[in-house]
């Protein structure tokens, strides 16, 4: 257990020495957690971010832009859904929110999809797209977007994309 926690710890160092509120940002390398020492590459998250915009492009909505913020929550909530600290869902959602808008400021709508699974990036899309609760998300009228993944030992990738509106 103390393992879990000081890779935590230093998971969070991490994505906190990443964190720049509302700015366009590259994907960190913190946007990727694993226990296992075992690489999820962050090229996934670019890719996720490639199909869900694709996606929205092919229904006329403007792309969504990677931030820090939520990224950083999308990161914790899939290490706690991959590490057991949370059930897999949404729990602790109204908490991702309230910490995106203390570091962003106010913001009008957010949501947010989860996935599981031995998943590629073009995969877990699908999955949301073939959703209808999901796809509204991915449709909705949102600018930015944290997307966050954790792998199991057993390289079971969770998945976490938050969507926000700021004005």
């Amino acid at each position: 257990m103390r393992l879990n926690n000081l890779w935590y710890g230093i998971l969070l160092l991490l994505i906190s020495l990443n964190a720049v509120a509302c700015k366009k940002q590259t994907i960190p390398s913190a946007s990727v957690a694993n226990k296992t020492g075992t690489t999820v590459s962050t090229s996934m998250v670019k890719d996720i971010l490639m199909y869900v915009n694709q996606h929205r492009k092919s229904v006329g909505l403007p792309p969504l832009q990677l931030i820090d913020a939520a990224t950083t929550e999308s990161v914790k909530h899939s290490a706690d859904m991959a590490f057991r600290r949370m059930p897999f869902g949404h729990d602790g959602f109204d908490d991702r929110m309230n910490a995106i808008s203390k570091n962003i400021g106010q913001v009008s709508a957010m949501a947010e999809n989860v996935a599981y699974g031995h998943l590629d990036a073009k995969a877990v899309v699908e999955l949301w797209i073939n959703s209808p609760g999901h796809k509204k998300n991915m449709e909705g009228n949102y600018n930015f977007t944290g997307i966050g993944l954790a792998q199991t030992k057993d390289g079971t990738i969770y998945f976490t994309q938050i969507f926000i509106r700021k004005q």
